[in-house]
């Protein structure tokens, strides 16, 4: 079992950064592949980011190639997101979640999630 607390969401001016926090509970964290979500107010909830259990690879999403960064220390049993060069249309609850295997982008394949945490970018 493993529990997921999202923070450092906020409101922030377009060309802003935000760095979102998430804190897991359970020994067996460094096990699993972890996951940024997030969903805007009427649409799905979609596919961000992910890195595998060793942090040696890191899956984007074509829309925040090359602006979001994700990070993970399994010692402190937390996984970040840097997020720099916000959009407006990053506008959104970002969830954190937590899979053993499957697919790295579809929500279906996660067993874990986090409460979300909201990041609102301003024009």
């Amino acid at each position: 079992q493993v529990q997921l607390v999202e923070s450092g969401g906020g409101l922030v001016q377009a060309g802003g950064s935000l760095r979102l926090s998430c804190a897991a509970s359970g020994r067996t964290f460094s096990r699993y592949v972890m996951g940024w979500f997030r969903q805007a107010p009427g649409k799905e909830r979609e596919f961000v980011v992910a890195i595998t259990w060793s942090g040696s690879s890191t899956y984007y999403a074509d829309s925040v190639k090359g602006r979001f960064t994700i990070s993970r220390d399994n010692a402190k049993n937390t996984v970040y997101l840097q997020m720099n060069s916000l959009k407006p249309e990053d506008t959104a609850v970002y969830y954190c979640a937590a899979h053993y295997s499957g697919s790295y982008y579809s929500t279906s394949s996660y067993d874990y999630w986090g409460q979300g945490t909201q990041v609102t970018v301003s024009s």
